[in-house]
């Protein structure tokens, strides 16, 4: 009997490269990724096909569903926040019909072979919108379906998506004679700021927390693109994806949502810039506000609520605002730039 194939798209990526160190590890599923780019040799190593190419391709996946039995979708690839407000039409082209032709892949998987293909999506806070700052500050901890008006052609796909995966989780082709709905097992994990000590920063608009870390362990000067207060919630990259992990891995029956926020700490930028000064004394930083960017950031949340994905599926992260600082961020970083 053939092992399953979990196929993951954009693998290059930050979460990519975390999420098949521990794939691999458990070695349960053979590994298909799917990247623009050519993986880096220390991570390609460690899978059974490496797919250059887009996920626009529509033959590229039917190449795919022709040679694999896939019952597992981690699909990461997307435009991020930065270079999809300069670029929309492209970032529609990856950020949704990209999606929209990966749910049909994973459809037609489903029903050639007969069980459902669990389809993992991250989503993000930029699909929130919340309309000034002190709606903001009055907010507290946001649920997922509250202020769901993003300003952002990001948040924007990202929110249409979470949307599209739950037609073909509980609606598809409703008007048919048979049941077709429920082959796709969509899964979304709404996630805050990501700040991983592997890979370097590329494009999201809350990368102002790792940018920080990176430039001062190199030495170099970093001005910051927000206010001091501003404040939003954030997670250590580990903890992103154990909870891809453990929400692909949940029971389906105990999921009451598709789409759930999870949340760890949400320090404000001048907190954050105390920690790596501490930790790099010689750093320079500064504050050079972009008010455009602050604009966008002070449309998400300063917190979510991430109460159901603690119910449903157990969610609970590791790192806190101090352990991963003190314990992965720091360390790491400092090891990788001396």
């Amino acid at each position: 009997m053939r092992k399953p194939v979990v196929v993951i798209t954009g693998a290059g990526g930050e979460i990519g490269h975390g999420l098949i160190d521990r794939l691999a590890e458990r070695g349960d599923r053979r590994i298909v990724t799917i990247d623009i780019s050519r993986l880096d040799p220390s991570i390609a190593r460690k899978v059974d096909r490496e797919v250059t190419g887009s996920i626009t391709d529509g033959p590229l996946l039917q190449r795919l569903m022709a040679e694999f039995e896939v019952d597992l979708v981690f699909h990461l690839a997307a435009l991020l926040s930065t270079r999809s407000e300069f670029t929309p039409i492209a970032a529609h082209e990856v950020n949704v019909e990209g999606t929209l032709s990966l749910l049909e892949f994973a459809q037609r998987e489903a029903e050639s072979h007969g069980r459902p293909v669990v389809f993992v999506y991250p989503s993000s806070i930029a699909a929130y919108g919340l309309p000034d700052p002190a709606t903001k500050t009055s907010a507290g901890k946001v649920s997922e379906d509250e202020y769901l008006h993003p300003t952002t052609m990001y948040g924007c796909n990202k929110l249409y998506c979470e949307l599209l995966g739950s037609y073909y989780a509980r609606h598809y082709k409703q008007l048919a004679a048979e049941p077709m709905s429920g082959k796709v097992d969509f899964r979304c994990v709404r996630f805050p700021g990501l700040i991983s000590a592997i890979t370097t920063p590329s494009g999201g608009t809350s990368d102002y927390a790792p940018e920080m870390i990176h430039a001062a362990a190199k030495g170099e000067p970093y001005e910051c693109f927000v206010r001091r207060d501003t404040r939003i919630p954030f997670m250590a990259m580990p903890d992103g994806v154990e909870a891809l992990l453990t929400l692909a891995s949940a029971p389906r029956e105990r999921l009451q949502r598709t789409s759930y926020n999870v949340g760890a700490f949400n320090p404000s930028a001048d907190e954050i810039c105390a920690v790596v000064t501490r930790a790099f004394p010689d750093a320079r930083i500064a504050w050079e506000i972009d008010a455009k960017r602050q604009a966008i950031v002070d449309s998400w949340p300063a917190d979510v609520d991430d109460g159901a994905a603690r119910r449903d599926w157990g969610f609970s992260p590791q790192y806190d605002f101090a352990r991963a600082f003190s314990e992965y961020l720091i360390p790491t970083i400092r090891k990788r730039y001396a």
